[in-house]
């Protein structure tokens, strides 16, 4: 059975987040050479009975999907990760589990976070957005741009806005999920939920019987029935880099623990690198903007951090968009993946330079590093502004505002 990557996806409310806020994060551990785009995508009506044609699968479409932003490996639909309008952020975390997800085609764990963002208007809406699609179509097929070999997995979720969090771990069309109002939660490729479940599918204890996978007996403890045989049923490496900070969590310190290599938050393998990272701070008080940071660049310890809030005018930001390819791409012809075309943006291309350099630990390494934090540190003072600040921000500056920073960051790499 193919090893899930190590995705570790996290959230902190007060009193461990900062006071009236509660801060999200994710690094998206993919392939070394996929490339993610960030992507935003407006509020939009669509006509009664249209559809929504998802990685593999079409689907019936809603009347009204919400504005999101996203990032998502640039072959497929869904989303690894990404906020909406309302405040919603969703990120998911492929786990390996004893019941092997299935290969034929349905929707991907990354369609799910896709759809729950644009139906969602709280987190448990898009919990149960989540779940009833699955009921209805299933998860499965290939997660990765591969031709040689299907890589299917089952997936975890952490789903929150300004009031709550709810971590759901699936297995096929079975589910539990965990509601969180306090403290810190991590989630990785292991299953992590054990006996305090606030929701579940309504077969999911008879169909563990069913399988052997428990007698009925005793208290039902969800990691230990579903969990691989050799699983350490522990993300702790995420975990205790969230719980042993003294001080409490902010933007910076979600920044800082994503960034940790030691810990092995941050992946650098022979197999996988943390492709993209995002990290969001949802304000308890509903009249401050919650703010999306995206790097849309491989290493979040060699990128930079760029701040994005939703207003009704934003600009598209074409520079972190890979290429379009229509129905020529070999993503959505079948057999599929004949062929791998060239996905990188703009940003990406130039981002590669910036990597040779910082990896090169010469004087000019540790120079463009230390621009780049001082860049990532402006934008990180001025959003504190906005946040402290008791008038809105000014939308006509704040839809600019991610395309800015990308601009900003491609000139200063060239």
């Amino acid at each position: 059975m193919a090893v899930a990557p190590p995705s570790y996806c996290f959230v902190a409310f007060p009193p461990r987040a900062k006071d009236g806020e509660v801060v999200f994060g994710k690094n998206s551990a993919r392939p070394r050479d996929e490339v993610q785009e960030v992507v935003y995508f407006p509020a939009a009506d669509h006509d009664p009975e249209s559809k929504v044609e998802c990685t593999y699968i079409s689907i019936d479409q809603v009347p009204r999907t919400h504005a999101i932003v996203i990032s998502r490996p640039a072959w497929l639909w869904g989303a690894e990760m990404g906020a909406n309008e309302h405040g919603v952020c969703i990120a998911n975390a492929a786990v390996s589990t004893r019941e092997p997800a299935a290969e034929t085609e349905a929707l991907l764990g990354m369609d799910l976070v896709r759809l729950g963002l644009e139906r969602g208007e709280t987190a448990k809406e898009a919990l149960d957005t989540i779940v009833s699609l699955l009921e209805e179509h299933g998860q499965g097929g290939n997660y990765y741009e591969d031709a040689s070999s299907c890589h299917s997995f089952q997936s975890a979720y952490l789903i929150v806005d300004r009031d709550e969090a709810w971590v759901l771990e699936t297995i096929g069309k079975y589910w539990a999920a965990e509601r969180v109002t306090e403290g810190v939660k991590c989630i990785c490729n292991q299953l992590s939920l054990t006996t305090k479940m606030d929701a579940e599918h309504p077969e999911l204890r008879s169909y563990a019987q069913s399988q052997g996978w428990w007698t009925g007996d005793g208290e039902f403890n969800f990691s230990e029935v579903f969990s691989a045989a050799d699983a350490h049923l522990d993300c702790c490496a995420g975990k205790d880099s969230l719980e042993n900070q003294e001080e409490s969590i902010t933007v910076q310190t979600m920044i800082n623990i994503l960034r940790d290599k030691a810990s092995g938050v941050c992946i650098d393998s022979e197999s996988f690198l943390t492709t993209a990272s995002t990290v969001s701070v949802l304000p308890q008080k509903r009249s401050s903007p919650c703010i999306h940071y995206f790097t849309g660049t491989p290493d979040p310890s060699r990128s930079i951090f760029k701040p994005f809030i939703f207003v009704d005018d934003v600009k598209l930001v074409p520079k972190a968009q890979s290429p379009c390819f229509g129905d020529d791409d070999p993503a959505k012809k079948e057999p599929r993946f004949q062929e791998k075309p060239d996905r990188r943006h703009e940003l990406y291309k130039a981002h590669e330079w910036a990597r040779v350099v910082l990896e090169s630990g010469q004087e000019q390494g540790h120079k463009l590093r230390k621009t780049m934090l001082e860049l990532e540190k402006q934008g990180l003072e001025a959003m504190e502004e906005i946040l402290t600040s008791s008038d809105p921000p000014d939308p006509t500056e704040v839809g600019d505002l991610f395309y800015d920073c990308v601009d900003t960051e491609i000139k200063f790499f060239k």
